[in-house]
């Protein structure tokens, strides 16, 4: 089974990308993020035709995820990250594919900081960690995949200081994933490619896709029946 993660930053305008990805990649497992479109606008038939069911929760101009799922069914088990029932923002889907518990996640960015915005990600981050312990309780396989907007470490990001006061290498969101990943959880890229793991995400600015000048935001968190796997 192939499970990605991908940040789509609005699928309808880049639906001839992800359609001709996964026309290339056949990937067994989606997880989008950053849909950028209302609940009624997500072109569920066009990924219908391209061999692909889908599971999604929107929002218009900001947010939303989905879970798409070749040549199997989705039973959708939540649709919001549990623990703050005022929290509208669409960053979470929660689905069993083929016996495996596939959790799509979308966690805030942060930026400015210091700011409301940097409080209510850590606030985010928390409420990730204690259903992921939830889950865990379960005994089922489960896989955390999507944009985590944090730098694990100093190794996960090109040598820079340009960064050093943005959200995504602050120490307190950086402490979070640790204690997440320190209940058990391997992180599949690292596992994958211990001496140099791939960055997942580059800016358009002064080339630094063609220096390869990229971070590590985007993550597969297994837990120990998959990471055997």
């Amino acid at each position: 089974m192939k499970i990605a993660t991908f940040n789509i930053n609005i699928v309808n305008k880049r639906l001839p990308n992800l359609l001709a990805w996964l026309k290339s990649s056949k990937p067994d497992i989606v997880c989008l993020q950053e849909l950028k479109a209302a609940q009624a606008d997500f072109p569920q038939d066009a990924l219908l035709k391209a061999g692909y069911t889908s599971a999604w929760v929107g929002q218009r101009k900001w947010n939303g995820v989905a879970i798409l799922a070749r040549n199997a069914e989705i039973f959708i088990t939540r649709r919001r990250l549990p623990g703050d029932p005022k929290d509208d923002q669409t960053r979470y889907i929660e689905a069993v594919i083929d016996g495996i518990v596939v959790a799509c996640l979308y966690a805030p960015n942060g930026n400015p900081m210091p700011d409301p915005k940097f409080d209510y990600k850590l606030a985010w981050l928390k409420r990730l960690n204690r259903h992921a312990a939830t889950l865990r309780k379960t005994g089922a396989p489960i896989v955390l995949a999507g944009d985590f907007n944090v730098v694990p470490t100093a190794a996960d990001i090109y040598p820079t200081k340009s960064w050093d006061k943005d959200a995504l290498v602050q120490p307190e969101a950086r402490k979070l994933l640790v204690a997440l990943l320190a209940k058990g959880w391997t992180d599949a890229l690292r596992a994958m490619h211990p001496e140099a793991v791939p960055y997942t995400f580059w800016t358009c600015w002064r080339g630094r896709f063609e220096r390869d000048a990229g971070l590590r935001i985007d993550h597969l968190f297994l837990d120990p029946q998959l990471a055997d796997r």
